[in-house]
Formats: C-alpha cells, structure tokens, sequence
C-alpha cells in the first residue's frame, strides 16, 4: 500500500500532510469538491505529519527563492529526510503542487513524486485551512506573514532583475520612436503654418530640422537682406541654397503675415528644433548604453536595430533564448500568421531588414543573407548575455563574415572557415580582456592606496587634537599664574600711577579733582597698570617726571589751584 504525504510551502514554513483516504475518480465531482471546503470533513481526510517553521525572514526568503528556481534547499531536504518515511513496508507517495521542484525532490530523494489531480485538490483544501490544521497559528499570524514574505520577495526580484540593464534600453527605443513620430507631424505643422507666408521655402529645404531652423531664423520674409546670408549659411551649409533662399524670398507669392502670428510660429519651431536636438541626445544615450549592455549585438548590426531587437524580445535574455529562426523573422508576426492562414509565402525577414546588409544584398539574395545575418544575430546576443566582461571582438568579427558572404553571393569568392575566425576572435577577446582586468586591478589599487592616505590623516588629525587639547590644559594654568603676577605689579604701582596722575592736570582735569577729594583714584588704577604694564617704555619717562614734580605734587592738597593758574606757574618754572 503506497502512503500519500503532501508537501505545503508557507510563508511560516514547511508542512508535510498525510492524506488517510482519498479517491481519485470522484475526487472531481462537485460534491467531493464542495467537501473541501468544510473543515469537519476535510479533517478526516488529511492530518499534519510534521511542521517545519522558519527560524528568521531571512530563512524564509532564502527558501522560496530557492523553491521559484526549483532548487531543493539544505532545510527541506532535511525536513523531509527526517519526517518522510523512505524505508520499510509501506512506500511514502510525495504529492507536491509544482513539478519544477518535484523533478529536484526526486533526484536528490529518490522517491515517487506525484503532481496534479488528486494532489492539486487536497493543496487547494490545504490553502484554506492551513490555519486551523497547523497548532498556534492563527489566520491573522498567517496572513501577516506572507504579506511580509511578498514584500520582500518582490523586492529581491526587482533588486536583483537580471534584466534591469535592459529595461533602460527599451524605455529609450521607444522614446526614441515617438520622438520621431512627434518630430513628424511638429515639422508638418511648421510647414503649414509658415507656408502660407513663404511657400518656397518647401522647396528648397526638405529636411524638418532644418526648416524649423530657417523659420525661426528668417520670420518676415521681407526683412531678410544680405547680411543675413551668413547665418543661411550656416543652417543650411551650402552657399548656393542660401543664395536661392534670398532670391526667392524677393519673389515671393506668400501672403504677408502679421507680427503676432509670426511670434507664434517662432515659439512652435523653436520646440520643434528643441525636440530634434533632444532626439540626437537620447540617440547618444542609447548608443553608450548598448556598448555597455550589448557591444557585439551593436557592432554586428547597429545600436538601433540591435536596440529594437532587445525592445521587441523584451530583454536581452528572452533573446537569447530565441532560435535564429525566430530573430530573422521577429518584427513580421502578423505577416507570418497571414501566410500560414492563407497558405502564402512565409515574410523572408522582419526587424533585420533595417540592417544596411539586407538592403545592399541583390533581390534573390535577400532571404539568403537574411538568414546567415539572423544566425549571427543569435550568436551575439548569446555571447553579450552570458559573458563576464563585455567586448565588442566577437561583434567585429561576425561582421566581418557577413562583409565576406555578400562579397561571395556577389564575386563568388569563397570566405574564410568559421572555425578559423572564431580562434581569431577568442585570441583577441582574451588579450582585450587581460588589458581589462589589469585596468581595474589598478584602479582598485588606486582606490584602496587612497583609502589607506586617508586613514592616516584622520589619525594624525586625531593625535593632533590630543596633543592641542594637552597644551590647551598648560596654558589654562599659565594665565592664572600670570594674573596673580599682573595683581602683585599693580599693588607696587599704585602710588606712582596717581603722581603721574597729578602731573598731568590739563590732560585728565576731572581724575586730577577726584584725587584732590580723595574719591575714584583705586577705580581707575587698574586701567593705568594695564597701560603701564603694556607700554614699558613710556613707563620709564613717567617715573623722570615723577622725581622732578615730587615736592610739589605732595603741596597741592592744602591749597586746590585752578588749571590755567597751574599752567602760568609750571611756564614760570
């Protein structure tokens, strides 16, 4: 008798179900399948072996990766090899829900696996009361951890999208194809409008840009004179078109236009010749990003084709997956559809035809050569998607062989062997990529040469304000020290500061009467120490006169005499 155990992956973990009593030929009538979703009912059909929860989210996530790629991961191998009964009387059936990793389970196991049918209906059952079958997970607990197991799932796969290189490159083409559009009909409407005042303008200058130019450079054509030929020429680059837009703006038919609806048309051409030059940014753009993404598939058959091929795959791996079959004719879907309806001629190729190959290949040639660029086509982009360093040597060289091939459909000369050229082109791939390496290498020395400089500065920065914050302790006790010395000087100078003082009576007349009161001369004492002290100099010659007025300056405070009678007998002295 064969057991069926059921495998379940949830977002809390791994639970294995015994299945008691099933019946695969009424398992699909209605009232079976309504039985389901009764949990009385479906107790007694199926009962939990064993549960596995995942210890963190991290675990979580490396396990459902692991299951979407269709790997048997370390803890579900162990789960199983622990809980699945693979020996003994009765033989273990493992039912699981995706046979991607039922076909990995089988290997690494060696059980019987079984898919779909029966298993898919008590998985279904499963799903709904997972909850209730499983002890101390409620369904709120459920719920919240899979929405947390979704989010960062979805996360890691737009995080680490293999294609997100290529996302960039189809965002462009397809800018790049509505800017060609809008381009379009914008310059038509140009035309139009600046027709109705300089119809022979059309004529002259063909291309959109370049006429939108034009009518924002000459607006009224009557005012355009020869000092302008210049300029015309430089929009146009010819001489002899410039010339014959001057004559013919004298001989108009055009009818005159007036100054406000002439500004208008000068604001419309003016984003028009904005538009264009955008256009030509964006196509740098893209040509930069397909020497990066695809630098063989460029160089083979140009940026834009190769773009639209990219574009239309939908990434570079979906085209590389892509027989050369399919890429000769991808671009031509409705075309291939119509002839197999009608029983017609199959289309001969689709997106390539903008290749300058097919289009300088003679008519019987066409298919021919279509077929050989589409082959080679395929061998590029297989090459620019699973290869490490990106090198445009294979694109060169796959080139070159359909240079050979058409010259050979032409002349009949024979090309060189595949063989041959592919020795060729992996010698060179390797040197490329030797010389690649080796500039990185020195670019990571120079990044890692820098860090290390920079780590030494901060160091040196940080033993520098040590050894500062040490001399800043220093000098805190110095000028403490200092000030006790300031103060002691003070104290000796004070009767010298107010003989100077009185010396000096027209200078300072209010301090001389403070010092005949008796009053304020201590305020001020410390003002003139601090002038003493700061000029030592000056402090000499005031101590000279000093001895000379001591006699008199000791007489003064018994008789206060005025200042100009001070002054009469200093002169009289």
């Amino acid at each position: 008798m064969v057991l069926l155990h059921v495998l379940f992956e949830h977002a809390a973990g791994y639970a294995l179900f015994a299945v008691k009593e099933v019946e695969e030929i009424g398992m699909l009538l209605p009232q079976v399948e309504e039985s389901v979703l009764s949990i009385g009912k479906f107790n007694s059909m199926v009962s939990l072996a064993a549960f596995f929860p995942f210890k963190s989210a991290q675990a979580a996530l490396e396990n459902i990766n692991a299951i979407s790629e269709g790997v048997v991961h370390a803890d579900l191998k162990l789960f199983l090899e622990t809980n699945l009964p693979l020996s003994g009387k009765k033989k273990a059936s493992l039912g699981v829900s995706d046979a991607k990793i039922g076909a990995a389970l089988q290997e690494e196991l060696n059980v019987s696996i079984q898919t779909g049918g029966v298993v898919a209906e008590i998985t279904r059952g499963i799903r709904l009361h997972f909850h209730s079958l499983v002890k101390g997970l409620t369904s709120q607990a459920a719920s919240k951890a899979q929405l947390g197991l979704g989010h960062s799932y979805s996360r890691a796969k737009v995080k680490f999208n293999v294609n997100r290189a290529d996302n960039m490159i189809i965002q462009s083409i397809a800018l790049l194809d509505q800017l060609d559009k809008d381009i379009n009909t914008f310059s038509m409407r140009v035309r139009e409008w600046y027709g109705y005042h300089f119809p022979e303008l059309i004529k002259i200058v063909s291309e959109n840009s370049m006429y939108c130019r034009l009518a924002q450079l000459i607006g009224n054509r009557k005012e355009l004179t020869e000092e302008k030929l210049e300029s015309l020429e430089e929009v146009v680059m010819d001489s002899a078109k410039a010339q014959a837009i001057l004559e013919a703006s004298r001989s108009s038919m055009g009818m005159d236009i007036s100054p406000i609806d002439l500004i208008n048309i000068e604001r419309f051409s003016n984003r028009v010749v904005s538009l264009a030059a955008y256009r030509q940014g964006l196509q740098e753009y893209l040509r930069s990003k397909m020497s990066q993404v695809a630098p063989n598939l460029a160089a083979l058959i140009g940026e834009v084709v190769g773009a639209r091929l990219i574009s239309h795959a939908g990434s570079l791996t979906n085209l590389a997956k892509y027989p050369a079959s399919t890429v000769q004719i991808l671009g031509a879907e409705k075309a291939l559809f119509r002839a197999l309806k009608t029983r017609g001629n199959t289309p001969k190729y689709g997106l390539i035809f903008h290749s300058t190959f097919i289009g300088r290949a003679a008519a019987k040639n066409k298919g021919r050569i279509s077929r050989y660029l589409a082959n080679k086509c395929t061998i590029a982009s297989r090459i620019d998607c699973f290869s490490e360093l990106p090198t445009s040597v294979f694109g060169d060289k796959l080139r070159e062989q359909v240079e050979e091939r058409l010259s050979f459909y032409e002349t009949g000369e024979v090309p060189r062997k595949n063989v041959d050229v592919m020795k060729e082109a992996v010698k060179e791939a390797t040197d490329v990529a030797s010389e690649i390496k080796r500039k990185l290498e020195k670019k990571e020395k120079k990044r890692l040469k820098r860090e290390r400089k920079l780590k030494k500065l901060e160091a040196n920065g940080e033993a520098n304000g040590d050894a500062e914050g040490d001399d800043d302790e220093g000098a805190e006790e110095t000028p403490a020290k200092k000030k006790k010395k300031r103060k002691s000087e003070a104290e000796v100078e004070q009767p010298e500061a107010d003989e100077t003082e009185q010396a000096d009576p027209p200078k300072k007349k209010k301090k001389r009467k403070s010092d005949a009161d008796g009053v304020e001369v201590k305020v001020e004492e410390p003002e003139d120490n601090g002038t003493e002290q700061a000029d030592p100099p000056k402090k000499k010659k005031k101590l000279k006169i000093e001895k000379v007025d001591e006699e008199p300056a000791i007489e003064t405070p018994e008789m206060p005499v005025s200042g100009k009678k001070k002054k009469k007998k200093d002169a009289a002295e």
